[in-house]
């Protein structure tokens, strides 16, 4: 396997957890509804459990391949 794929998916990940992240920040500044602003924090957790899933996952993967 090479390399390539896995860091694009992992950079996709990542910005996506930075932009979940941006965004509840945001929300909770801004005093927005704190349910709604909740649910997006929960979902940043989730996308970084993908994200983290995903670097392991590569790690094993390319480690296998040597």
């Amino acid at each position: 396997m090479t390399a390539q794929p896995l860091i694009v998916a992992i950079v996709i990940a990542c910005v996506v957890v930075a932009l979940i992240l941006i965004r509840g920040v945001a929300m909770f500044g801004t005093g927005a509804d704190p349910k709604k602003s909740n649910k997006v924090m929960q979902l940043r957790i989730i996308a970084q459990f993908i994200a983290v899933a995903i670097i392991v996952i590569g790690a094993l993967l390319l480690n296998g391949a040597e």
